[in-house]
């Protein structure tokens, strides 16, 4: 692993674009490189001249080319040769956890089926997740494996990460794009109605204290600055004596919460999931107090061309709950499909 003097030595005075980061943001190759230096501190260092791209102004959203000559200021170089405090390597189980998790690999990207309660990334309080595990992935390649979207840390399902810079942007542009597909499978407490349907609200975040402390939660809201506009679709696939539903959602857009929010929004919200259901979200009998929400499949552009199709297997605790009402963790039914035809 490159220290951060080697670091700083290999990109001082003038960084040269490597081949495999052409495409690449501006504000990304730092956050790459300089990991340390946060977005106001390398915004002002841009609108004051002293990051240039080939000599000239450069923007954060300037996009890079091969061979191109990126000067590093002083102040960042001087920074980056000093000692930083790195995060605990990975334990043994989580070596052998994040191989365990690859449903798919090839040159560009992994495909993991995350487990629930396993965060996507590190944050206050966070020491355990995923993007902590990727050195596992990295092999021989000179990059390091990176997220390109996140779940929950309760919910499970795919997870796709990118191995190197050009596939992340590709696949970055793909979900900005919205050229993805994304299933998720659900568990609710009581049935939707109708049906099928499209759930259009807006959410704004609203920040305020649990029984563990801050606690941030989306609610509905009306379309502004504040709140984003927010669409799910929705589909019944199962029932269980009205109690419960086994419902596919196809988020066509990517709120924060979103589907545990609009769920929770039309009276039938997800199994164990207690800050938005509350005591209605609560199982009974042999259904496990955990979230059931899995996402199941995504259908998205691969950055070497073609699509990329992946589905992940229920987790443990859904898996139970399918079996009790009798339903199949295995259908490959596409719902909206059937739809679109009907």
């Amino acid at each position: 692993m490159e220290t951060p003097v080697e670091r700083a030595a290999s990109v001082s005075p003038g960084a040269r674009v490597e081949a495999d980061e052409a495409g690449l943001r501006l504000d990304r190759w730092f956050k790459r490189h300089f990991p340390e230096l946060a977005h106001g501190p390398l915004e002002r260092l841009l609108r004051t001249g002293q990051i240039r791209l080939d000599g000239k102004r450069a923007h954060a959203g300037d996009r890079l080319e091969a061979g191109q000559t990126i000067r590093i200021p002083p102040q960042i170089r001087s920074a980056a040769a000093q000692p930083v405090a790195r995060e605990a390597v990975a334990k043994p189980a989580d070596k052998k956890l994040i191989r365990d998790l690859v449903l798919h690999e090839d040159a560009s990207l992994f495909v993991l089926n995350k487990p629930s309660g396993i965060a996507s990334q590190g944050g206050s309080g966070i020491s355990r997740h995923i993007d902590g595990m990727l050195d596992e992935l990295q092999g021989s390649k000179r990059q390091r494996p990176r997220l390109v979207h996140r779940l929950d840390r309760d919910t499970s399902g795919v997870l796709v990460i990118a191995r190197t810079l050009p596939a992340a942007a590709a696949l970055s542009e793909s979900l900005r794009r919205r050229d993805a597909s994304k299933i998720y499978w659900a568990l609710t407490k009581g049935v939707p109605k109708p049906r099928s349907g499209t759930i259009k609200l807006a959410l704004a975040k609203q920040a305020g204290f649990g029984p563990h402390g801050r606690d941030e939660r989306m609610m509905p809201a009306e379309e502004d600055a504040e709140a984003k506009s927010a669409v799910t679709q929705y589909s019944v696939i199962a029932t269980a004596a009205d109690e419960y539903a086994w419902v596919a959602l196809k988020p066509i857009t990517g709120r924060t919460h979103q589907l545990r929010a609009h769920m929770e929004h039309i009276g039938t919200p997800i199994v164990g999931d207690f800050k938005y259901g509350g005591q209605a979200a609560k199982g009974l009998g042999e259904i496990e107090d955990r979230l059931h929400l899995h996402a199941r499949s995504i259908d998205i552009a691969h950055p070497d061309g073609g699509r990329l199709k992946a589905v992940a297997p229920l987790p443990p605790h859904m898996k139970r709950a399918w079996q009790l009402f009798g339903f199949d963790p295995d259908s490959k039914r596409d719902v909206f499909s059937d739809e679109r035809r009907k």
